[in-house]
């Protein structure tokens, strides 16, 4: 699994990587918060640990551009800022955990393990965009808390756009996920299903990338 380190202290990033990668982790360690979020553009992590006071971007920043994207990546705070209020502010600006320097690296380790597994589970029982909510259990779907009808079929392309909503998917990825092998499929069929989609969840729930494909739209109303 890879994570991210974003820690502007050297010698203290350097202490984190080893002891990290002694638990079988992939560290990318950068030490300024916009190069964060370039990395966080250009690699998938199943948690980020961010140093608070960072340069240019501070690590409050970096959260809030992470969570305006819909990017679920869990964060944990690793910051010397330990009062009751800077933790409250951490924690509802959309970080996961807060740790507090000095921290010893048995406890960092069982965060991040806390972390990897709850994230694990969500993505087995659920899938979350915006408003959007789809239990794969019950498959059942939910916008603003408030359960939406679909098609076993709509259901399945939805599912497989929110699985990477900020990604294109192709039609061709599309038919693959409703479809078996051998099975008939009309021209406009994906885009039928689409249009049923957005008559269902809203016009601006899925965008059409011409000549690319589709991803999921911005659910923030």
């Amino acid at each position: 699994m890879r994570i991210l380190l974003v820690e502007d202290d050297a010698s203290q990033a350097e202490s984190l990587q080893t002891w990290l990668e002694m638990d079988g982790y992939t560290v990318d360690w950068v030490a300024r918060g916009d190069y964060a979020l370039q990395a966080i553009q250009t690699h998938e992590y199943a948690c980020i640990l961010l140093d608070r006071g960072l340069p240019k971007l501070t690590g409050d920043q970096v959260i809030q551009a992470l969570r305006q994207q819909y990017n679920a990546v869990p964060v944990i705070l690793i910051t010397a800022q330990d009062a009751i209020e800077d933790r409250v502010a951490g924690l509802d600006l959309g970080a996961n955990d807060y740790l507090v320097k000095p921290f010893s690296l048995e406890e960092l380790s069982a965060r991040v393990r806390a972390q990897l597994r709850q994230r694990q589970q969500q993505r087995n029982d659920q899938l979350s965009y915006g408003d959007l909510r789809l239990d794969l259990s019950s498959k059942m779907v939910y916008q603003h808390g408030q359960p939406c009808e679909l098609t076993a079929k709509e259901f399945q392309i939805l599912q497989r756009l929110m699985q990477q909503p900020q990604h294109i998917v192709t039609r061709e990825q599309l038919e693959e996920s409703i479809y078996a092998w051998g099975d008939e499929t009309g021209s406009n069929t994906i885009e039928v299903f689409i249009y049923q989609l957005r008559k269902k969840l809203g016009s601006q729930s899925i965008v059409t990338l011409r000549g690319l494909g589709y991803r999921m739209g911005d659910l923030l109303s």
